[in-house]
Order: C-alpha cells, then structure tokens, then sequence
C-alpha cells in the first residue's frame, strides 16, 4: 500500500460539519432543508476547501472519488428509478403469518433491489393490508428495521455502505458472507415481531377483524417487466466495470422510464425527489471525507479500536446518527491504517465483516440512520399511522435492536 502523508488537521472539519448538517438539519431547519437547492449550497460551500486543498496536493485524489461518486449515484438512480416501476397493490387479511411474511419477503429481496427499493415496494401493500387494524405503529416499525437496514445485507445493491466497498475493491459475492448475520438477526426479530403481533392482534375488536376478513383484495403486481431491468442491473454490477456497468444501469432505467405506464409510478407516488436528495448530499460527503479517510490510513494505528467487537460497535454507533455509507468508508479506512492481515482490502475478513454488519444493521438504530427510514415514516403517515417521534422510536431501538445486537455480537465477534 502506497504510504499517504497526512493531511492537517482542519482538512477534517469540513466533513465533520457536513455529518453534522446531515443529523442537524432536519431537525431543527425542517422546512429550509428540504429544499434539495440549499442542500447543495452546504455541500459546495463545505467542500469548497478540501477542493482547493486537493487541488494544490493530490489531484488523482479527486479524480478517483469522483469516478466512485458517479458510480455510487448511477447504481441507486438505476434501483430506485427500476423499482418505482412496480406497484404492488392488495389488501390481506392482516394476520400476524401474513404480516411476518411480509416482513420476512423484504427483509430477503431487499439485499437485490436495494433496501429504498424493497421498501417503496412493499410499504403501501402492508399499510393497505392493515387498513382496517388499530395497531399497526408496531408493524411499521418492525418494517424499519428489516426491510429497510437488516435486509440489505447480501449483495452490494443492498445497502449504499456495502456497494462504497465493492467500489473499493471488495469482491461482489464477498457479502455472501454475512448470511449467517443476516439469518441470526433476521430470525430473531421476526419471531420477536410474530410474538408482538399476535398479542396486538388479540386487543383487536372483533368488528375490525371481521372488517379484516371481508375486504380482501389479492396481491396485483403492474410493471412487472421491471424485474429484467432489476436482473440487470444486478449482472451489471456482478460482472461489468466501469464505464460499461454504469451504461448498462442507465439504459435500463432509462427504458424503464420509457416503458412503464405513468399511472403505475403515480400509484407509487414516484418523483426524482428523493434521489437528487442523495445526489447533492453525498456530492458533498464524498468530497469533504477524502482527508478523514487519509488521515485514518496514516495514522489509524495510533487509535485503540482493533478488535472485531470494537469495529462493530463504533461503526454501527455512528452509523446510528450519521449516513451509515461514509461510517463504513471511515472504519475502513481506520482498518486499512492497522497494518493487520491484508485479507481483503487490506482488512483481515473479520474486520470488514464487523463493519460492514454494523454499518448495514445499525442504520436501523434512529430515523436518520438510513435514507429508506424517513421515507417510511412519512408514508405510514400518510396512512394515518401514528409513528413515534424522533426519541420514541429510538426507545423501540433500544428495547428490541440492542440486545439483537449484543447477542450478535457474543454469536460472531466475541
């Protein structure tokens, strides 16, 4: 590995305040920050200076972020513009099974089209499935954590952490890996959730559950041609490098825009919202974090986290507050800094597993921890769900995650 000099200190200011801005500003400045415009003045203005820095030092520094940005934004555009072709439309009987196996088919396909896209897919089904339930807030939140985070964790599409590190260097099937964490926490909070459900669905009044059982509507798929634009992208990834992987994603999301009625993504409430959001935010995280990453691969040896268990926890801790995407780049980085085994990446196996698992599975922690999150907050709103607030749902976290998480990590990191 070549030897990288240091770079001063306030060279990481900038991506700490862009962290900051992230976790902040949608608390405090709510109405000033959704615009996508003044989200990319932040991004500019904190990136301003690394810009300049790297200009004068280390300029192919910015050509290869560059290069990886782009890939990062075509990869989830491509998934999230695909997926938002296929509604899924349907009103079960909202039994704790059917509602488990709604859970368990996410917290599954979510690893192949993207955690965003498995939860615009699956969202609305489920909240339309329990229309006629008083208690759903738990439903919802169960979502969350599976469908959005856990789920994501077999393949690179899953989850934007997991696809910086095949950006990185990380094979494409090296994620298979994690089943086992993913099976183990999967499992756990399914039957945790079944366990939930059926009591909730006892407190049901039989006049609701008879609603339940006479308004059924069967599960319709439109926009199902999809699927082979999805497949692609997946080839793409597995088997293409740049530019002709990034080609191909944007020529099937582009017939996919082409091809698909406009009903069924007004059925999905689909605009480019959502995606320029993460293109203008993480303009920004890619280009100020350049020097906390070197600066971690210089002097990441001078640090006290080493073990598996410490990469877990400190990555799935930050991953909590901030985007779990540049936490996983961070610790990696921390790693490569260690001199250890050079496995994969430079990383021994179980160091990037712990950081990877932490990245992926803690984003589940608050509602900022994952893009997907908020946007299922907002929607089971939308459906008149009561959702609880910021500190409330971090309550449910603590109660239910956490000890997931300290079992795991007696299971696999001890």
């Amino acid at each position: 590995m070549t030897t990288l000099v240091a770079p001063p200190l306030w060279a990481v200011g900038p991506f700490v305040l862009m962290l900051l801005a992230i976790a902040i500003c949608p608390l405090t400045v709510p109405h000033w920050w959704e615009r996508n415009r003044n989200k990319l003045v932040v991004s500019a203005v904190l990136g301003a200076p690394v810009l300049i820095l790297y200009l004068v030092r280390r300029p192919s520094a910015l050509l290869g972020t560059a290069e990886e940005y782009v890939s990062f934004i075509v990869m989830l555009g491509g998934l999230y513009v695909i997926s938002g072709g296929i509604l899924l439309r349907g009103d079960l009987e909202a039994t704790p099974i059917t509602n488990t196996a709604f859970l368990a088919l996410g917290a599954l396909i979510a690893s192949f089209i993207g955690t965003t896209g498995a939860s615009m897919l699956l969202i609305r089904a489920l909240l339309q499935t329990n229309r006629e339930r008083r208690y759903v807030r738990h439903t919802v939140i169960f979502f969350i954590f599976l469908v959005s985070n856990i789920g994501g964790m077999l393949t690179p599409l899953g989850d934007p952490p997991l696809f910086l590190g095949y950006l990185q260097g990380v094979p494409f099937t090296w994620t298979f890996r994690l089943w086992p964490h993913w099976l183990f926490m999967s499992a756990l909070l399914l039957v945790t959730y079944f366990v939930w459900d059926t009591r909730a669905y006892e407190r049901e009044t039989p006049a609701a559950r008879r609603r339940d059982r006479t308004q059924i509507e069967p599960l319709r798929v439109r926009g199902a041609l999809n699927g082979l634009g999805l497949g692609l992208v997946v080839l793409s990834v597995a088997f293409l490098h740049a530019p002709w992987r990034e080609l191909s994603i944007v020529a099937a999301a582009a017939v996919s825009m082409w091809r698909t009625p406009a009903a069924i993504r007004r059925g999905n409430a689909f605009t480019m919202y959502p995606i320029v959001e993460v293109a203008v935010l993480f303009f920004g995280i890619f280009l100020t974090m350049i020097p906390a990453l070197d600066l971690l691969r210089a002097r990441g040896a001078e640090l006290s986290v080493r073990a598996p268990a410490h990469f877990f926890w400190a990555t799935g801790a930050l991953s909590s507050f901030l985007d779990n995407a540049p936490t996983y780049l961070t610790f990696l980085a921390l790693a490569q800094g260690l001199g250890l085994a050079n496995d994969v990446v430079g990383v021994p196996h179980a160091i990037l597993i712990a950081i990877s698992v932490g990245a992926v599975a803690m984003g589940a922690n608050t509602y900022i921890g994952n893009a997907p999150n908020f946007m299922v907050k907002a929607i089971a709103e939308q459906a008149k769900v009561s959702m609880p607030s910021f500190l409330g749902y971090m309550l449910y976290s603590g109660l239910i995650l956490i000890p997931t998480f300290v079992a795991t990590t007696f299971v696999f990191f001890r």
